[in-house]
């Protein structure tokens, strides 16, 4: 006898759409290229044994890749443990190698959360620092910055291509002019853009993160041109052209190179649909009552946008868009493991709560990402409703 159909049968969870894509999962090849990768790059590249030489060719290829696809010398390229490492380590080193001139770091308002943390933290110590403001779009002020860079005692300067919480580029041309008149050298922080936007050209010190192309975690890119007077506090380690002390992990960094090189040969035609995508949330978006579309509408990348509603809660939000199967962020791009309100926000002068922010992942890692955007537009009114109705802001 066949069983009986349960009276209430209990609902199918709704299928899960990540549209968080900040940390997002591995392209499939990197994937399979990392699980490869662990029975032939597993030696320590520094000895001289058949499985070394094995694993220090296999790092110099990647090394290779990745330099040719950022426009650099492989000898440029170092390979730190994660992006937020990477860019720690490339202001460090310009300022220590000007600190017979100053001591003074300059940064923006939007910049990555290690970058102000860091900087403020030096300014408590007596070190100077100076965070230059943004427009309402969360475009770096040029004159501001311009002013800054000419301080006395000015020897290192930091800027984004890209927020990677809003989608605004940054006026990187304007300023790395600014400060190559000024002779203070600029990092340009690349961790949104690489794989998903042009690569940057205006720099003195170039950072990026395997996780913005579907590479892994854990491997963060820090181009140091040789036209650049860098130097790391410290003896030199021998590690990384002594950049860092931490011997790369060759898996990950194979993985990353492959991710790269699949990346790049779609990413004109993804980010080009990527680009539409956000378009359209950001057109259906801005039409749901009390709801602000922030960034820049147009001089953007193609696969970030952020809104805030007001009358609600962006934790609220996050948490009843989850409950329907849909993953969405909230707060600052760059601090993630908590919900206080983002600074990016705050710096442009929106609205900083109930704010919510999609960033799209690569096709390759989302096939049915067209579908997850319409299922999230869909949602999304009836979601604000909700939320504003148990908050009983729905009658204001």
């Amino acid at each position: 006898m066949p069983s009986p159909v349960p009276a209430n049968p209990v609902p199918e969870p709704p299928a899960r759409a990540l549209l968080d894509a900040a940390q997002a999962p591995m392209l499939p090849a990197a994937r399979a290229t990392l699980a490869a990768a662990w029975d032939q790059g597993w030696a320590d590249t520094s000895r001289l044994y058949a499985q070394a030489r094995t694993a220090r060719a296999l790092l110099d290829r990647a090394r290779e890749v990745l330099a040719e696809g950022l426009g650099v010398r492989p000898a440029e390229l170092s390979f730190l443990p994660g992006g937020p490492a990477a860019l720690h380590a490339g202001i460090e080193g310009l300022l220590w190698a000007g600190r017979r001139r100053g001591d003074r770091l300059v940064a923006c308002a939007v910049d990555h959360s290690t970058v102000l943390t860091h900087g403020r933290h030096r300014a408590a110590r007596g070190h100077g620092f100076a965070e230059v403001p943004v427009d309402h779009r969360g475009r770096a002020d040029v004159e501001a910055f311009t002013r800054a860079l000419a301080v006395e005692g000015t020897v290192a300067a930091t800027l984004q291509a890209a927020n990677g919480e809003v989608g605004t580029r940054q006026p990187l041309d304007l300023v790395h002019a600014a400060s190559r008149a000024q002779g203070v050298p600029l990092v340009v922080e690349a961790m949104a853009c690489l794989g998903r936007d042009d690569v940057p050209t205006a720099h003195d010190v170039l950072v990026g993160d395997a996780r913005s192309f579907g590479g892994p975690p854990g491997v963060g890119l820090l181009v140091v041109p040789a036209r650049t007077r860098w130097r790391r506090p410290g003896p030199p380690s021998g590690i990384e052209q002594s950049r860092t002390d931490v011997e790369p992990v060759v898996p990950l960094v194979l993985a990353a190179a492959e991710a790269w090189q699949q990346t790049a040969a779609v990413r004109a035609d993804d980010a080009r649909l990527a680009r539409e995508l956000v378009a359209q949330i950001r057109d259906r978006v801005g039409q749901i009552p009390d709801v602000e579309v922030v960034g820049d509408g147009v001089d953007r990348l193609p696969h970030v946008v952020t809104f805030s509603c007001l009358y609600v809660d962006g934790e609220a939000l996050v948490t009843e868009l989850d409950r329907r199967g849909l993953a969405v962020a909230s707060g600052s791009a760059c601090t993630s493991s908590s919900l206080e309100p983002s600074h990016v926000l705050a710096a442009m002068g929106v609205l900083t709560h109930g704010n919510v922010r999609v960033t799209l992942p690569l096709l390759a890692v989302c096939p049915d990402r067209a579908a997850s955007v319409e299922r999230f537009l869909h949602e999304l009114p009836d979601v604000v409703a909700t939320v504003r109705a148990r908050l009983g802001a729905h009658r204001l």
